[in-house]
């Protein structure tokens, strides 16, 4: 007990310690509007990093002499699409999920079981001076039960993201495959929207017009959401969220 009331105790104060500066630092910026992040690509972004996975050893051709074709190139002209770092594409997010869910059970139970021994030999009689003095030989057992069970579950969830933003090649991978990652910022009053991809997209999966889908991105991540005022009110108390994180019941 007295371990578990110390690691409570330093939990609660770290936990009051990043709050205070939480708070502190939303205090020293009461009447601001939420700051812009700088054009830069975040060293926390899932494509900030270069990507360590196994890929086959890059396919080097060294240049023809006096050829206008180089071996190993995907056009004879210049091609516009994104293939090097620093290029820009432009990535059409258009998600639109449904799942519903609907489960239904129901159980009922009856049993009963009843014995007697009216007559026994005319032992029967005897019963008396073994069990209570109430005890019916024609009845010795009656038993009965009864149970019910009864559970309905549904799911039904909606989500739609109709966006387009612009992704920077930040890696190209020794397969040719580009790594991009790609943020916007828009504030709006007080309230500041931000929208992040990043993942991993093949040369050849990039239209013409210098596009790509979301569906055609692996290891796609996604985010959409904001930060300011609006979003704070939206959010529960950090006591509140203390407390259902620790409330057993």
């Amino acid at each position: 007990m007295h371990f578990l009331r110390r690691n409570s105790l330093m939990l609660g104060t770290a936990f009051t310690l990043a709050a205070c500066a939480s708070t502190l630092d939303k205090i020293a910026h009461v009447g601001q509007a939420p700051a812009l992040s700088p054009i830069a690509v975040p060293a926390n972004m899932a494509a900030g990093a270069p990507v360590y996975v196994p890929q086959p050893p890059p396919n080097v051709q060294p240049r023809e002499l006096n050829s206008l074709w180089q071996t190993g190139s995907r056009s004879f002209f210049r091609d516009p699409r994104a293939q090097k770092v620093g290029d820009i594409l432009t990535v059409n997010i258009d998600i639109g999920d449904q799942a519903k869910i609907a489960n239904t059970t129901s159980r009922s139970t009856t049993s009963a079981e009843k014995s007697g021994v009216p007559n026994f030999l005319g032992l029967e009689s005897r019963l008396k001076g073994v069990l209570p003095d109430a005890v019916d030989p024609s009845n010795l057992v009656n038993l009965g039960s009864d149970s019910s069970n009864t559970g309905t579950g549904s799911v039904d969830r909606s989500e739609t993201i109709n966006l387009t933003i612009a992704a920077v090649v930040t890696q190209v991978l020794p397969n040719g495959n580009l790594v991009i990652q790609g943020q916007q910022e828009v504030r709006v009053n007080n309230e500041v929207r931000e929208l992040t991809v990043s993942g991993v997209v093949r040369p050849e999966d990039i239209s013409n017009l210098n596009t790509i889908r979301h569906t055609q991105i692996s290891e796609a991540r996604i985010s959409y959401g904001g930060r300011g005022q609006i979003t704070d009110v939206q959010q529960p108390r950090l006591g509140q969220q203390l407390f259902d994180l620790i409330w057993p019941f």
